[in-house]
């Protein structure tokens, strides 16, 4: 579509942009107030000119009030303002209505929930670290559990951003995929299976054996009829590290001739990205994408240790 711009057009947008660059400069309280202006106006061309300036945070084609929220949060006197607390209300009365059917996304599972976003910084408050299985720090998703509000949001975010994803069925990984899948699953409306260690399941097929951070894995179980050829399945766990246990579920999909669309978690382990995706780059399968809604620069709450509190994981 083409846009004939007149001169009297082209000095409004100077003006305007003059104005923003002087309030911005001296008086940021009014550079925000304006920004919102433009935002509730949704002029047509002054809202195609914040998208190509890159002001569109939340990749929905348009400049809205969640961008500008978004954006006001990110600085310290939005922080100050309160603009935080502000977009994580937006954001979890959005995922509410997407998982009722309400709405459908204006973000896709592509851009939806960034790691490490304002919903994710306060979830992380909920998962502690302790001293297990022989690493300084193993990230507990029980803290949420106990928390019901936080554990719904979490389902809801889940929901939201994989709503317009095309799936036939969701996979959760023993065990703590259990834990997550269901809700998710029944949200969707998709139907759910586990994949599980050797020798908890009839009627399976097993992938060969696997490494995880902290040991080796005789290989993951799936049901035979849990995915047809060209199924479309998303893969659900707590946390992604190595990506061992991941990738055993991703070759049992395959197994099925199923392709995996993408694998969820909430926890991500930044320091072994480049280990894990020279790993999968290896096993052919580098091209599946993985999303965490969390990585482990932002979980900074370590665990209240009892007195005499031991290590008792199973591997060390």
């Amino acid at each position: 579509m083409t846009f004939l711009i007149g001169p009297a057009t082209i000095l409004v947008i100077l003006l305007f942009v003059g104005a923003l660059l002087v309030l911005m400069a001296y008086y940021p309280i009014g550079f925000l107030l304006a920004i919102w202006v433009v935002a509730l106006v949704q002029s047509t061309l002054l809202s195609q000119l914040a998208v190509a300036m890159g002001m569109d945070v939340d990749h929905d084609g348009k400049f809205d009030r969640l961008d500008v929220v978004t954006a006001v949060a990110k600085t310290g006197l939005g922080k100050f303002l309160g603009f935080e607390k502000l977009l994580a209300r937006m954001l979890r009365e959005e995922a509410r209505k997407a998982a009722a059917g309400a709405l459908v996304p204006r973000r896709n599972a592509t851009t939806a929930y960034a790691t490490d976003g304002p919903e994710a910084v306060a979830i992380a408050k909920s998962i502690p670290y302790y001293p297990f299985k022989g690493l300084p720090r193993f990230y507990d998703i029980g803290g949420f559990l106990e928390r019901p509000v936080v554990f719904q949001q979490i389902v809801d975010i889940f929901v939201a951003r994989y709503r317009t994803l095309d799936v036939d069925s969701i996979g959760g990984l023993d065990a703590r995929g259990f834990v997550l899948g269901p809700p998710i699953a029944l949200a969707l409306n998709k139907p759910f299976f586990m994949l599980r260690k050797s020798g908890k399941m009839p009627n399976t097929l097993s992938s060969k054996p696997y490494k995880v951070e902290y040991g080796q894995r005789d290989g993951l179980c799936i049901p035979r009829n849990a995915v047809k050829k060209g199924d479309r399945v998303l893969l659900i766990d707590d946390l992604v590290a190595t990506g061992g246990t991941l990738s055993a579920g991703i070759e049992c999909v395959k197994m099925c001739g199923g392709n995996v669309v993408e694998c969820a978690c909430i926890v991500e382990l930044t320091f072994l990205v480049e280990q894990r995706q020279k790993f999968y780059d290896s096993l052919g399968i580098g091209d599946v994408p993985i999303w965490a809604l969390i990585s482990d620069k932002i979980l900074q709450t370590e665990a209240k240790l009892p007195p005499g509190y031991k290590d008792d994981g199973e591997e060390h």
